[in-house]
């Protein structure tokens, strides 16, 4: 095994066109052929809608991870919403879960971590959504020191993966703090922007205005990059070089339908040391 593959789309929820929806989001990841994918605003409801990570992860032939991060008590129709992993490998042990600055009973902000155990080694992965308001700024540094340092502190045989939703563009602080461009809480730390590492200086919207679904929130400014794939940096033997980052599931089935409001991102991280010279 010499890279594994990973993705990441917030699934906007149980929002209409569901089932076209979600038959857009099984084919379309199916058609990634990832090893992991972070899923984020993922739903389900009691009698009415099942768990939609386990649904994919079914379809798909997946392990699947699932944390509540705002329970039913927020919402008027029922059930939960939260993050997930799928895995075409084993989970190792427990979930890591840890709720993030600012959670209140409507809002509820976490991180999801798992230790997936790949050919080439145990590998931590993490996702988490963070707040959605353009004026959360200091709320979402808050809460990307806090996830961190859980990412910093979990061990792990490979280079590091943190994707989701982050909503936050490449020049707010709280992203260039995971670049390593900006201080938070008097610390420095440095991740691998996938994205920007493959395209440096292009735009990579995912939530954009070409996408139609975008309209019943426009206010929140689209044409924007906020979701990401990160990784820890690259090893001296190579391991954790990103090969390869593009925008996925950015495309209408034949009605027109596109799979969710964001666009998603896959990219190719080295797990396997390169060869020596010579």
């Amino acid at each position: 095994m010499q890279t594994i593959r990973v993705a990441t789309i917030n699934l906007w929820g149980d929002q209409p066109p569901l089932e076209a929806r979600m038959r857009g989001l099984a084919d379309g990841l199916g058609a990634l052929d990832a090893d992991l994918i972070a899923l984020q605003e993922v739903r389900q409801i009691p009698g009415v809608l099942p768990n939609q990570a386990e649904t994919l992860a079914r379809a798909l032939g997946m392990n699947c991870r699932f944390a509540v991060a705002t329970p039913s008590v927020s919402f008027g129709q029922g059930g939960d919403e939260g993050l997930a992993l799928l895995s075409r490998f084993p989970f190792a042990a427990q979930s890591i879960e840890r709720e993030l600055p600012h959670a209140t009973a409507d809002e509820r902000r976490i991180l999801l971590g798992a230790i997936v155990e790949t050919p080439a080694g145990a590998l931590a992965a993490f996702t988490t959504h963070l707040t959605y308001r353009l004026t959360d700024g200091l709320k979402r540094e808050d809460q990307v020191a806090a996830a961190e340092a859980l990412v910093a502190e979990t061990p792990s045989d490979l280079p590091k993966v943190w994707m989701g939703d982050f909503n936050a563009a490449p020049e707010a602080d709280e992203i260039r703090f995971l670049r390593g461009l900006h201080s938070l809480a008097g610390r420095r730390v440095f991740y691998q922007d996938a994205f920007a590492a493959m395209h440096p200086g292009e735009d990579g919207f995912t939530w954009a205005r070409a996408n139609p679904h975008v309209e019943r929130l426009r206010w929140l400014a689209p044409d924007r990059r906020i979701d990401y794939i990160f990784v820890s940096a690259e090893r001296r033997d190579g391991r954790g070089r990103v090969q390869g980052c593009r925008i996925a599931l950015d495309r209408p089935d034949a009605s027109g339908c596109f799979p969710s409001d964001h666009f998603g991102l896959v990219a190719e991280v080295r797990v396997a040391p390169l060869d020596p010279p010579g």
